[in-house]
């Protein structure tokens, strides 16, 4: 116990280095931006008839003349304290417009996350056990397109077919357009986020498929499984109890690993379906030049990308007994 809090310790050092590097290099990538926030968001018509002290106004809003290391440090200062500023496109607090944004996608990705994960693990073990044979063929075929597919190619492809041509699922948004929020039922919410969570689910699938076969070929060659052939075991046996059982701890680290591609892959299907998620305000903030919600929204998703994988080397004791007992003794 006492080693595995050291570790937990360690690691939550290493993340908040993350998480400091990663708002500097977002920082400095959107002060490097050449987008101007006034001809971006109000448009250079209106600015052409405000005086200079309007102008003058919205320069001191936008953050315009303020020194950028003395920028970065005043939201630093904030964020420490949990307060991540607030937002200049939507004039809320950024930790508002984030969990407001963050409940709308958490249960798309956390859908495409285990179906993602079930599939590609099951399609991985079936085609290592069956390596050179029609069932591996078949998956390898199959991942290979889906991994090359970029995520808001399958986004349009499957708008067009289950909502243009069949009408059976909604064109976009999260809710029923002009209908009141208190008219809004569970299902209205669930046929409209089928779309999005399946083109999530699908991308997913590719990676971890074809690294789980990797590693159940590598099981099912090994001398270990060749004596329980010679012992008599099923091949149904010897897939469960030593194919199942060696190739889960790898299982569990692409498992984990695949959130950050989920994440990102929810930015595009969130801005071809017009889901009002987590990734649609992401692109609006950069578009927007909205620097306080861009930086909060990348720190926390940093941080659950990194928690994801906290999660996953935690889990490696519970799953694989040897590694208990080497904590153990040290």
């Amino acid at each position: 116990m006492k080693h595995r809090l050291e570790f937990a310790g360690k690691k939550l050092v290493r993340m908040a280095l993350l998480l400091l590097g990663v708002s500097i290099v977002t920082f400095l990538l959107m002060y490097a931006s050449p987008l101007d926030p006034l001809q971006t968001n109000v448009g250079q018509t209106a600015l052409g008839s405000m005086s200079p002290e309007q102008i003058e106004q919205l320069e001191a809003y936008w953050g315009m003349g303020t020194p950028p290391f003395e920028r970065y440090l005043s939201w630093l200062g904030g964020a420490v304290r949990g307060d991540l500023g607030i937002s200049l496109l939507y004039r809320q607090p950024v930790l508002n417009v984030i969990g407001q944004r963050l409940m709308s996608s958490l249960w798309l990705m956390l859908f495409a996350w285990v179906i993602s994960g079930a599939l590609g693990l099951t399609m991985g073990v079936i085609a290592g056990a069956y390596r050179g044979r029609w069932p591996d063929r078949l998956i390898r075929g199959y991942c290979f397109v889906v991994s090359s597919t970029p995520v808001f190619w399958l986004a349009i492809l499957l708008l067009l077919i289950f909502s243009v041509w069949l009408g059976w699922l909604p064109v976009g948004l999260s809710v029923p357009a002009g209908m009141e929020a208190a008219s809004v039922t569970a299902a209205d919410r669930i046929r409209h986020a089928i779309l999005p969570a399946l083109t999530l689910s699908i991308t997913g699938v590719g990676n971890i498929a074809l690294h789980t076969r990797e590693k159940m070929t590598e099981v099912m060659e090994s001398d270990y499984v060749l004596f329980a052939r010679a012992r008599g075991e099923s091949e149904r046996s010897v897939i469960l109890r030593h194919g199942l059982r060696n190739v889960s701890l790898p299982a569990v680290t692409l498992q984990f690993a695949s959130i950050s591609e989920i994440i990102g892959g929810s930015v595009m299907a969130e801005q071809v379906y017009s889901y009002p998620g987590l990734g649609q305000a992401a692109v609006t903030a950069g578009l927007g030049s909205d620097l306080p919600l861009l930086l909060g929204i990348t720190v926390v998703t940093a941080a659950i990308v990194f928690g994801g994988n906290l999660a996953a080397d935690l889990l490696y004791g519970a799953i694989d007994p040897e590694i208990r007992r080497r904590s153990r003794r040290r």
